[in-house]
């Protein structure tokens, strides 16, 4: 287990930050912007897991994409040398996949595009998504100039696909849905 001492190092004051292998970035970097981006995911994902408390199947699924994420984290603040610990693999991603096939057995056919809103957790659920897409976008900017792996970006497009069928969930299956209205309705 990881056990942290101190939190208040004082090595970040100079706008760098290091990574896991002792390295140091500025904290500009397009990988410390994909670690940042990773954990405002995580954090707004945390944040909806507050308004799903009482439905322990969609806490559980939360809870397990919350650790993915400390997983994608781990292996992106490890550049080009192996970790220990699991690295994301092709399961990560069928378990999202999987995810979102019963989530979405359940939800009406979408008769127009979706705005973010409805009920409370539906609302987070949205904004979780569009943080973890800024996530996915900060990913592909950082792999066009370093290897990546492949199912790095694959896990984020998929994360917010679950986060966008969730939130149809949380509204009643789709029923509550915002819909657009072209022209303001």
């Amino acid at each position: 287990m990881l056990r942290l001492d101190r939190i208040v190092t004082r090595g970040g004051d100079t706008g760098e930050t290091s990574l896991a292998d002792g390295s140091r970035l500025p904290k500009n970097h397009p990988r410390i912007q994909v670690l940042g981006a990773l954990d405002e995911t995580n954090t707004a994902i945390g944040a909806l897991r507050v308004t799903c408390a009482d439905r322990p199947e969609i806490d559980a699924l939360l809870a397990r994409i919350q650790n993915d994420l400390f997983d994608l984290g781990a292996d992106l603040a490890t550049p080009g040398t192996a970790r220990r610990g699991p690295a994301l693999t092709e399961e990560y991603l069928a378990k999202l996949d999987e995810a979102a096939g019963n989530l979405n057995e359940t939800i009406e056919p979408l008769r127009s595009f979706v705005l973010p809103g409805g009920t409370e957790a539906a609302a987070r659920a949205h904004l979780a998504r569009t943080i973890a897409r800024r996530a996915e976008r900060d990913l592909v900017a950082l792999a066009a100039d370093e290897p990546i792996s492949p199912i790095h970006v694959r896990y984020l497009n998929r994360l917010s696909d679950v986060m966008f069928i969730l939130a149809r969930h949380l509204n009643d299956n789709g029923r509550a849905d915002v819909l657009w209205m072209p022209g303001g309705g």
